[in-house]
């Protein structure tokens, strides 16, 4: 089976450009708006060489297969396709592994490059073999202009040029991140530590294959060692390859902040350098891709209140950190209909999150979003079963409502309450909340807020 992929068409004022005698970068970006932006940025890399090891970390978590059979790995290496947001105040580099169980992140700050006030859009690049083996040979004293346009990327180095093209992206990529914001706003930090000693952690991991190994990363001393049990302070990872890519770039780095997400087992890891950041946030085991998770389904789900939605999603203005309780005070709304607001614009790809900030930040992912639940099966399989007469209400009290949901010969029974979900099923009762809702809740939550049986 071949992997789906969206194409999406951009209109672009004009191509990216380089000026070799300046040394200046011109990324061309592409906006829904009526007044689009010509350039992302236009200058140069301050730091080049730390700038494209990076890159090439990210494109080496791009590249990788954690966990894929290998038949697949040419195919999808073909749309390995990171995604690029620039704000008024960063450049912020996207991907996920080949598997998508790894999502990747690059943030570039002003002290990273030397130039003009970047420019507001998103687009897409493309880093094959000629790209990486540029990346590779950036020294510190070179003169760098990387140039991303609507259908091409250039990275200019000294009186050298490599060209590469813009492929297709992969139809996962958007379900992963549509999840892996609704992970991230859920995770909370648990570590902070120093550059120094992230390195001691990261040098001291096994390097041995730990795919099938559940392992607790929990304090030690102003430092981090692995445990086998899980504590208070630990972090689960499944997997400890994947925090491979962290080891090199942590030689640099001022601290190291881990999060995670206790509803899923999630975790992200974030290296701060004085220019920059760059992110990985891992799935709980290797085999599962975030693309699989359904967090955000429950947002797609009840998606109520289009009114304050279109209000909100009409004030982003690219924000690179949007400020909740400053956009509910100019909407005349509370702050926490302004979150959910954010929440349901996160499964439209309208928004994103950053651990670091601990806010939502506004980019437009490359791909049309009119329908999102068109990449929600478990959803569509619940608004069928409302549509084919399958949902019927039991018994009410102040605490919970009861809900039947027949699904092919069997009648699963469904226990909403304010804070909780629960269903008969045999899906519920191997995975819980862990993978979001089964589509039986989803069928009872859309079912009982419409006012079934009124």
């Amino acid at each position: 089976m071949s992997a789906l992929v969206l194409d999406y068409s951009y209109t672009y004022l004009q191509p990216s450009q380089l000026d070799p005698a300046a040394h200046q970068l011109q990324l061309a970006t592409s906006s829904e708006g009526v007044d689009p932006h010509p350039y992302f940025f236009c200058g140069k890399l301050v730091r080049p060489k730390r700038v494209a090891e990076m890159l090439r970390k990210l494109m080496e978590v791009v590249r990788s297969r954690f966990h894929m059979p290998a038949a697949m790995l040419t195919r999808i290496l073909a749309m390995s396709d990171p995604i690029v947001t620039s704000s008024d105040d960063r450049l912020r580099f996207e991907g996920f592994s080949s598997c998508c169980g790894v999502y990747v992140r690059v943030d570039l700050h002003p002290r990273a490059v030397d130039g003009e006030v970047f420019g507001r859009g998103t687009t897409n690049v493309d880093f094959n073999e000629p790209m990486l083996a540029a990346l590779a040979l950036v020294r510190e004293n070179d003169e760098v202009s990387l140039s991303v346009g609507a259908d091409h990327v250039a990275l200019a180095k000294n009186d050298q040029t490599v060209i590469e093209k813009r492929v297709k992206l992969p139809y996962r990529w958007l379900r992963g991140l549509v999840e892996v914001q609704a992970c991230q706003s859920r995770m909370r930090q648990v570590h902070q530590i120093s550059g120094v000693e992230a390195r001691r952690f990261l040098r001291s991991l096994p390097r041995s294959g730990t795919s099938r190994r559940e392992m607790f990363v929990t304090a030690a001393g102003s430092g981090l060692r692995l445990a086998q049990r899980e504590t208070a302070q630990s972090v689960r990872v499944g997997g400890l390859q994947r925090l491979r890519v962290l080891e090199d770039l942590s030689t640099q780095a001022r601290q190291l902040r881990i999060y995670t997400d206790q509803a899923t087992g999630a975790s992200g890891w974030e290296l701060l350098f004085d220019d920059s950041r760059f992110q990985l946030v891992i799935s709980p085991e290797v085999w599962r891709g975030f693309s699989g998770e359904g967090q955000a389904l429950t947002a797609l789900a009840t998606q109520d209140d289009a009114e304050t939605l279109a209000k909100v999603e009409s004030q982003l203005r690219w924000e690179a950190v949007i400020d909740e309780a400053s956009l509910a005070t100019q909407l005349g709304v509370s702050p926490d209909v302004v979150r959910q607001a954010l929440v349901v614009l996160g499964t439209r790809g309208r928004v994103g999150f950053d651990l670091g900030e601990g806010s939502y930040f506004h980019r437009e992912l490359p791909y049309r979003l009119e329908d999102a639940e068109k990449l929600q099966p478990r959803l569509k399989n619940a608004r069928k079963l409302i549509e084919e007469g399958k949902v019927r209400r039991g018994a009410t009290s102040k605490e919970e409502v009861e809900i039947f949901v027949k699904s092919g010969p069997t009648e699963h029974r469904v226990r909403l309450s304010d804070d909780n979900a629960k269903c008969s099923c045999p899906w519920y009762a191997k995975h819980g909340s862990s993978r979001g809702p089964c589509k039986h809740i989803l069928a009872a939550s859309i079912y009982w807020e419409e006012g079934g049986d009124e």
